[in-house]
């Protein structure tokens, strides 16, 4: 099962969008979803800053600002045919 790490922050319109999407894929697709607030973190708020939501599937880069969640679905069954 793939994971997938959204870096969001407080009151951030796109970071709930981003979530609500990987929540309706995820209905559907299975995956682990790690959520990290990069505020809690100096480094991740460095790395991040203003580039959030981040998407990580499996700790590679993935989505930035908006998830396309039909692209998500068809990587996550890739990803599951390949293991």
């Amino acid at each position: 099962m793939s994971t997938l790490t959204l870096y969001t922050k407080p009151d951030c319109t796109l970071c709930d969008e981003a979530r609500s999407a990987l929540e309706r894929v995820r209905a559907r697709s299975p995956f682990d979803l790690e959520v990290l607030d990069i505020g809690s973190d100096p480094r991740l708020a460095a790395r991040f800053a203003e580039r959030i939501p981040v998407v990580l599937i499996d700790g590679e880069l993935a989505y930035e600002y908006v998830v396309d969640e039909t692209e998500l679905e068809t990587r996550l069954s890739a990803a599951g045919a390949a293991r």
